[in-house]
């Protein structure tokens, strides 16, 4: 028999004789895949929920404006039913300037002394009362300041009137009553204002004498 030599080609001494260092080569490559594929996992992770915070923000954010829009929505609601009647409101009260001037041109007593004269003057009375309650139900009062302090957002003075008996800025005259609809005023009450009497109170000793009330309608002193 003859021997056949040995080939190192031989598929079997190949596959035997493997070194075993050759396996731990081959194992590197799938650890190092498997920690990347970790870490590109824990980003996809990160990413997603960068994400989901960001979309979280944009929903409180537009929750948020949508309410507002709602409540200015509401508010400009409630104040166009309060103030939807201001043009009207305007001119009725022109006509409750008539009945009181109605009233004040009745001499004092003379009611009195002519029974026609007083039934006429109880009817304009009753009819101007009415029509204040008719207002006042619709949120409009009239604003009769006399021995107030000026304020310069209801009142309009058109005279200062010398006076030493009561503090500066007092009302002292009331031309033509003043109305207010709800918080805003609908036309503001025209006033004489005392000048050159002691400060009001509240004014600290020592500040000088009480300037004319600050409005733009006062005539010059």
């Amino acid at each position: 028999m003859v021997n056949t030599p040995l080939n190192d080609s031989d598929p079997k001494k190949s596959e035997a004789g493997e070194p075993a260092g050759s396996a731990s080569q081959a194992a590197g490559p799938t650890q190092g895949t498997a920690a990347d594929g970790a870490k590109t996992l824990q980003e996809i992770v990160a990413a997603l929920q960068a994400e989901v915070a960001d979309l979280k923000d944009k929903w409180l954010r537009a929750h948020a404006e949508v309410d507002n829009i709602r409540k200015r929505a509401e508010r400009e609601r409630e104040e166009a039913a309060k103030y939807s009647i201001t043009k009207l409101a305007r001119d009725i009260v022109a006509v409750g300037d008539n009945f009181q001037r109605a009233i004040d041109a009745v001499p004092a007593g003379a009611a009195d002394k002519d029974p026609a004269l007083k039934s006429f003057l109880d009817g304009v009375t009753m009819t101007e009362r009415e029509l204040l309650n008719v207002l006042d139900r619709h949120g409009i009062k009239r604003v009769q300041p006399m021995n107030e302090q000026f304020n310069p957002h209801l009142h309009q003075a058109v005279a200062q009137v010398p006076r030493t008996d009561v503090p500066s800025g007092t009302i002292v005259e009331v031309y033509q009553a003043g109305y207010t609809i709800e918080e805003r005023v609908l036309r503001p009450a025209m006033v004489g204002v005392a000048q050159g009497g002691p400060k009001p109170a509240g004014v600290p000793d020592g500040a000088g004498p009480v300037p004319p009330p600050a409005n733009e309608n006062t005539p010059p002193a």
